[in-house]
């Protein structure tokens, strides 16, 4: 048994107070983890896709599944994490999560491509807002007045930067909001199907996988994807080579995160801490990325949307590490059983 599951365990049957910390902690850590894999795939992958103009997205995607498959089985067979052995009731388990995991993937990708790194990070914010929705529609969550006025910053914020941005790209914008709504469901679903009675965390991202990385070769032959990935000329760049290894391995860590992160808090939280990662990425963006042009409004509408980001994660952050009343009658009924 892993030290997570243990602590799970522990938590379930273990004094109320000791749990209670460890949650806490995971929590934070968790959060973090997130927090920098994401920030780190968005610089490998706008590197490769624009500093090196990779022309397939669709192909890095199936590199990042491929490795995610890799390493989670080489991992079973070593007996170092546990997920149930494929039976016929998985795919009907997972349902809707591998097309919303594939259409996650392609839509980042593309969307990373064809926009500067400040413009991408805003817009992906809208991601906030949809995983409310949906959250309060699907698993019947509320939400204070505090962070409702928090998204609306964010939403006010993202609009007028996107209504000023003089690097305009119709595709790239679609994409971005593809991006957001596959992102949000994703990360919805993910909550709703991590029993760990059923797949568990590992489950759920070793079957997605498996289940998505055919369909998803078979798009890239079909669209030529493939065929200018082979193409390419940087392919004996060892330095490019480096760096698309380095993404496959960081497209795990991120899917695997992403999972922790939503495992131990919630799918909005998740959201949440990518919210605070754009702070990071958009002003390194400004500086580094070469493709971001300046205006006034473009620049008050970014720090607005940041600002409200901000504040939004503060407080579902900070609600989300108060101590939580201890419900005794549910305890004992959870000891009995």
């Amino acid at each position: 048994m892993t030290a997570a599951c243990q602590a799970e365990a522990e938590g379930a049957g273990g004094e109320p107070g000791a749990a209670r910390l460890p949650s806490r902690v995971a929590r934070l850590l968790s959060a973090l983890f997130y927090g920098t894999c994401s920030f780190l795939i968005v610089l490998v992958n706008k590197a490769l896709l624009t500093t090196y103009g990779f022309p397939s997205p669709i192909f890095l995607g199936i590199g990042q599944m491929a490795a995610t498959i890799m390493i989670l089985y080489v991992s079973k067979l070593n007996k170092i994490i546990h997920f149930p052995d494929f039976d016929k009731k998985i795919p009907v388990k997972l349902f809707p999560l591998p097309l919303l995991y594939v259409g996650n993937h392609i839509s980042g990708l593309s969307s990373t491509s064809k926009l500067s790194l400040p413009m991408f990070t805003v817009l992906r914010k809208f991601t906030i807002p949809l995983t409310l929705l949906l959250e309060t529609a699907i698993l019947g969550k509320q939400y204070s007045l505090n962070i409702i006025v928090s998204v609306f910053a964010i939403i006010l914020g993202a609009f007028i930067a996107a209504g000023s941005d003089l690097a305009f790209n119709l595709e790239g914008y679609i994409f971005v909001f593809l991006n957001d709504i596959f992102t949000a469901a994703n990360g919805v679903y993910t909550k709703q199907k991590m029993d760990p009675k059923e797949l568990g965390k590992y489950g759920v991202l070793f079957y997605n996988a498996c289940f998505m990385i055919i369909p998803t070769l078979i798009i890239s032959v079909s669209t030529g994807d493939l065929r200018q990935a082979t193409e390419f000329n940087q392919w004996k760049n060892v330095l490019f080579i480096l760096q698309f290894l380095l993404s496959c391995f960081l497209g795990f860590l991120l899917m695997y995160s992403t999972v922790l992160c939503s495992y131990y808090n919630s799918a909005l939280t998740t959201a949440v801490v990518g919210a605070i990662k754009n702070v990071s990425v958009a002003y390194i963006g400004m500086l580094i990325g070469g493709d971001y042009i300046f205006s006034l409004l473009n620049f008050v509408g970014l720090n607005i949307c940041m600002a409200g980001g901000l504040r939004y994660s503060f407080l579902t952050l900070s609600s989300q590490l108060k101590p939580k009343p201890v419900d005794e009658e549910n305890i004992h009924l959870d000891l009995k059983s």
